[in-house]
């Protein structure tokens, strides 16, 4: 079953230039690493600024996992972190 993943994420202002190069160094690290992720992309809003949404797919809740625990994730964490200016809203679906 395909999972999907929509997380919307709030930067701090003026700090979307930042959070887009470190957003792009963990996808690379996502598309080369991860052969059970199938859509992994950054979206941002054309009415907030600050406001993206990461739209991810995977071939199952595993590989949801293994993406969570990936080494290129967790190094890249440090660097996004204090890019983020509210909480992550994460909502994780089942493809129909």
């Amino acid at each position: 079953m395909t999972i999907g993943v929509i997380a919307r994420v709030t930067v701090v202002d003026g700090k979307g230039p930042e959070f887009e190069a470190a957003f792009a160094v963990q996808a690379q690290g996502v598309r080369a690493n991860e052969p059970g992720n199938k859509l992994y992309q950054l979206v941002k809003s054309r009415d907030e600024p600050n406001v993206y949404v990461v739209m991810e797919l995977y071939d199952s809740d595993a590989d949801l996992e293994a993406h969570r625990a990936a080494p290129h994730m967790v190094a890249n964490r440090p660097a996004m972190a204090p890019l983020i200016g509210a909480k992550t809203i994460v909502d994780i679906y089942d493809a129909v």
